[in-house]
């Protein structure tokens, strides 16, 4: 059965409140949220998550049946640069499972990197290659 765009739209919704309502849970912070839509500037689905180090971390959510693994980044990424955060990752639906810590999670070395060396990975951002 093909999806209509509002059907589509609502199960986007409900899977962007299930991955933030399991990361304030998780976590116990309840700054984490799902966003609303910012339009031409968006800034990514959930709202309020940061590193251990504080750095705000953008999450682009996907409940879609085909894979577009660099597409999605590539529109984090973006996400990322409009909410002047330096992490930028994916979380996409994970078939069969429902619940939100069972979902996965795609993101760059870089972006993996700054989770837990914040330093380390900014000295390699500016040397020189």
């Amino acid at each position: 059965m093909t999806r209509s765009r509002t059907s589509a739209r609502q199960a986007g919704t409900r899977f962007e409140t299930l991955i933030a309502d399991g990361l304030a849970w998780l976590l116990k912070d309840d700054r984490i949220e799902r966003r609303s839509r910012n339009g031409a500037k968006d800034r990514g689905d959930i709202a309020g998550l940061r590193s251990p180090h504080g750095e705000r971390i953008v999450i682009e959510c996907k409940d879609v049946a085909k894979l577009n693994l660099g597409g999605w980044l590539n529109e984090a990424e973006v996400e990322a640069g409009n909410d002047d955060a330096p992490i930028a990752l994916v979380i996409h639906k994970r078939r069969g499972k429902g619940e939100a810590l069972d979902q996965y999670v795609t993101m760059t070395v870089r972006s993996f990197v700054r989770l837990g060396w914040a330093a380390e990975a900014t000295s390699l951002e500016n040397r020189s290659e």
